[in-house]
């Protein structure tokens, strides 16, 4: 009988990291579930079977404790999900140096500390590291500096890791989604639902208007992404940016306008 994979997510309390956690335990995966509050992690362990550990991502020196007690748990690791992140608003001058670090800190350092930490397990299994990028890995969107930096950032993490490490065995791909409905995303809805007196789904709505699906993803979409990058069936991909927006990306924003003017297709 094959050995369960054993697979670490970060930020695994809410979102995209809840939805792997479940997509996982439907598999019987060994789940270590990291995260900085308590309270949302037991409530997908129960869900899950997970196994919980509280701290921050973005600590080498938690890594440190948290490597060790998995390593003595389960003696292996197959998989690690850098699902963790925060916010980075404002543009250039609106944004303070806590601010700045702290964009970094959470969309940048905890990815990086994560790999690094992970990597000896990993490559004792040949195992895969999927990290969570955005379409702001890509293109700006307005006064997000800290946050758009430091995704861009992430992409060379990921050339890098994978240009390093595969030589080895080890797999690394990022996941770059559009909007998502997750607790994140539904707090940047609510500055257009003050301006505009709308709902949260009319928000959503105006958001994707010019998104080719017209609609976000659900966090349990790309959580099935980020399985396949982690499994068999992707065993040639390494390095690579799977974008998964619903077709933000591919619009030439310079022709909306014209769009705007054709009537709908039915």
């Amino acid at each position: 009988m094959r050995e369960p994979r054993t697979v670490v997510i970060t930020g695994a309390g809410t979102g995209i990291g809840a939805a792997c956690a479940r997509l996982y335990a439907t598999e019987g995966a060994n789940l270590v579930l990291i995260g900085r509050r308590r309270e949302p992690l037991e409530q997908v362990a129960e869900e899950t079977g997970g196994w919980v550990l509280v701290g921050d991502a973005a600590c080498p020196a938690t890594w440190e404790a948290f490597v060790a007690q998995i390593s003595q748990r389960y003696g292996r690791l197959d998989v690690l999900l850098a699902c963790a992140g925060g916010h980075g608003l404002g543009s250039a001058t609106q944004t303070s140096p806590q601010t700045w670090e702290a964009a970094l800190r959470s969309n940048l350092d905890s990815a990086f500390y994560s790999a690094r930490a992970c990597l000896p397990l990993l490559l004792e299994s040949a195992g895969n590291i999927v990290l969570i990028g955005s379409i702001a890995s890509l293109a700006a969107g307005p006064e997000v500096c800290g946050y758009t930096t430091a995704k861009h950032a992430l992409l060379g993490l990921n050339r890098s890791l994978a240009r390093d490490y595969g030589p080895r065995g080890v797999r690394v791909n990022t996941v770059c989604p559009g909007w998502v409905r997750t607790p994140m995303a539904d707090q940047e809805m609510e500055p257009l639902m003050e301006f505009y007196g709308e709902t949260l789904q009319q928000a959503y709505d105006r958001v994707c208007a010019d998104v080719p699906l017209r609609r976000p993803a659900s966090a349990e979409e790309i959580a099935r992404v980020c399985r396949f990058l982690a499994s068999s069936e992707a065993s040639i991909i390494t390095g690579a940016t799977l974008v998964a927006d619903g077709g933000s990306t591919i619009v030439d924003v310079p022709t909306l306008a014209y769009a705007h003017m054709e009537p709908s297709h039915d």
